[in-house]
């Protein structure tokens, strides 16, 4: 029934509606799936970044702040000091004595921690006297935020205070039960320092420092600037931090820490923003798809043009042959198979126009039966092995091996069909890493059964760069070579090494033997033969992958070798990690 429908439609018809269905539809579906899947692929590589970024800050944070605890912490169980702030000095000499005593605490203080603002020890001790690092603890100092919310905390140990403009490190000195005066120790972080590491963290949203309660006390916007809704009499809650609307929230809690326990670090990222190329690039596939259907379907309808109405003419002449009307085609030395069928077509008018004026009819009937019919040509049946055969049978071998205690063998089969059947089976140009090295494990394994325990082999790979792909069978034919050319000739037992590793944007692969090596007259042969432009044929040697990678990357990649006479060899490939997009 589909066919008979089909068989109505015009060419021009049948040609657009080809278009459509083979070309049009499938490359505008294709244009969609790949721009959902860059989409969602970049949201992803975007909130791990931004995650890692938060990790990192959160990290770096964190050591600021234990800084800040440890100076707190030796000032706290330092004996002159603690003497100081509670004696009642009875003369200026004394004081000043004392004070010396200290003095080498705060210039450590100042020396080595660029990371502190200030340590400043606040003391109700009426024998005190201001100076840098040490003033009167007064009643309005009692009424700020910092000191009401250090009596809510144990003396023991240290405890953070964030303000919208800075972060400090609070610990009581003194106890109340034991000591005659109340001394505090204040330790303001770096404002600068802060900033810096905020900047730098590569976090491309707004990012806010929550306490405990998940009030929002400190904040830094995407653009650096601090946020102008925390302020030093107002918080924000965990509702009211601005959002947009399709917002990628990243929280990161501190954990196991007496003074960060339950803050966390809250970050909002605007999915918008981080997905802006990528939706300037869907308006290009969208004028893409408007030119890729224009284009071809003028180009369409154009050569359907130039057949319908040549078939057009020769239909109507046709049809006037019924009348005895035998009109010529004009003939305009078309080569085509229009052009060619329109002079078959006056040659055969011609012929049967003077067949008709030369004999009756019945003569014209004898004649047209006398024609000939060509007979088809028949095509021979080429036969081929299926594969599956060949696996069979080597599964076979195999399953008689085990059978018959032959473990080594067995596997050594097991071996070949892999590499035989990876070598039917691989359809495609590139593979990953992991499938190039299952293919060089089976080879050296067979080596090994071959060489009976003379060859020993190591492998050491980036686990993170497994996935990456690069041109099929490109590490194997150096394998092959440093097993048979290296190894073979050799009495001792031979060594083989592989490195596979990523180095800034590029795959370095390292093989390395300790077999016969090669003389610097061979190399210098060798690359004078890698460079020739020879007919290469279906061979798979070094030669051959040097050449597909020359196709593949042109200057990118780079091959080295270095070898010491019968020292071994040892040949560098760098090749250029390309990203799918």
């Amino acid at each position: 029934m589909l066919n008979f429908r089909l068989h109505h439609l015009k060419l021009r018809s049948k040609l657009i509606l080809i278009y459509f269905i083979c070309v049009f539809i499938p490359i505008v579906l294709t244009n969609v799936m790949f721009y959902q899947v860059t989409t969602i692929n970049i949201k992803n590589q975007k909130t791990a970044d931004a995650e890692q970024a938060i990790t990192l800050l959160q990290s770096e944070l964190r050591a600021l702040i234990d800084d800040a605890a440890g100076i707190s912490y030796l000032y706290s169980i330092d004996n002159q000091l603690s003497n100081l702030l509670n004696s009642d000095h009875t003369s200026y000499d004394r004081y000043i004595e004392s004070l010396n005593g200290v003095s080498s605490l705060f210039n450590r203080a100042d020396k080595e921690y660029k990371t502190i603002s200030s340590v400043t020890i606040m003391s109700d001790n009426p024998a005190i006297l201001t100076s840098s690092h040490i003033i009167k603890l007064e009643d309005e100092m009692r009424e700020t935020n910092w000191y009401r919310q250090s009596t809510n905390y144990n003396n023991t140990y240290p405890h953070l205070y964030v303000s919208s403009d800075s972060i400090s490190v609070i610990q009581r000195l003194s106890d109340r039960r034991y000591d005659s005066y109340e001394n505090v120790i204040k330790i303001d972080l770096n404002e600068n320092y802060i900033t810096q590491i905020f900047d730098l963290s590569g976090f491309e949203g707004d990012i806010y420092l929550l306490d405990p309660s998940d009030q929002a006390r400190y904040g830094r916007l995407a653009s650096g600037q601090p946020s102008e809704q925390i302020t030093a009499d107002r918080t924000l809650v965990l509702d009211e931090i601005p959002k947009p609307n399709k917002a990628i929230v990243i929280s990161k809690q501190y954990q196991a820490n007496r003074y960060l326990g339950d803050w966390k670090l809250y970050g909002v990222l605007d999915e918008e923003k981080i997905l802006y190329d990528v939706r300037q690039s869907g308006r290009f596939i969208l004028w893409f798809a408007g030119v890729n259907f224009l284009v071809p379907t003028i180009v369409i309808l154009m050569f359907s043009r130039s057949i319908h109405t040549r078939i057009q003419a020769i239909l109507k002449r046709m049809k006037s042959v019924k009348s005895k009307h035998f009109e010529r085609i004009p003939y305009t030395r078309e080569r085509d198979e229009i052009g060619e069928l329109a002079v078959e077509y006056n040659r055969m008018s011609t012929r049967i126009e003077n067949l008709i004026n030369d004999v009756y009819v019945s003569e014209i009937q004898k004649k047209e039966l006398e024609l000939r019919q060509r007979q088809a040509q028949l095509y021979a049946l080429h036969s081929q092995i299926n594969p599956h055969f060949l696996f069979n049978a080597l599964e076979t071998i195999r399953m008689r091996s085990l059978m018959k205690g032959e473990s080594q063998t067995a596997k050594t089969i097991q071996n070949m069909a892999k590499i035989f059947r990876k070598s039917i089976l691989w359809k495609r140009s590139f593979v990953t890493i992991r499938e190039e090295l299952e293919l060089i494990e089976c080879f050296l394994e067979i080596q090994k059964y071959r060489f009976d325990s003379k060859l020993e082999y190591h492998i050491e790979v980036d686990q993170s760069i497994m996935d990456i792909e690069i041109p099929k069978m490109a590490f194997l034919p150096f394998v092959e070579n440093a097993s048979i050319h290296g190894i073979e000739n050799i009495p001792g037992i031979g060594y083989i090494t592989i490195q596979i590793a990523k180095e800034q944007e590029q795959i370095i692969f390292i093989i390395s033997d300790n077999g016969v090596g090669i003389d610097q007259a061979k190399i210098d042969e060798l690359h004078r033969y890698f460079h020739e432009d020879a007919d290469m044929g279906d061979s798979i040697g070094m030669k051959n992958v040097i050449t597909r990678l020359n196709i593949y990357y042109g200057d990118s990649f780079s091959f080295a070798i270095s070898s010491d006479l019968n020292k071994g060899a040892r040949i560098t490939l760098r090749l250029p990690i390309i990203h799918k997009v």
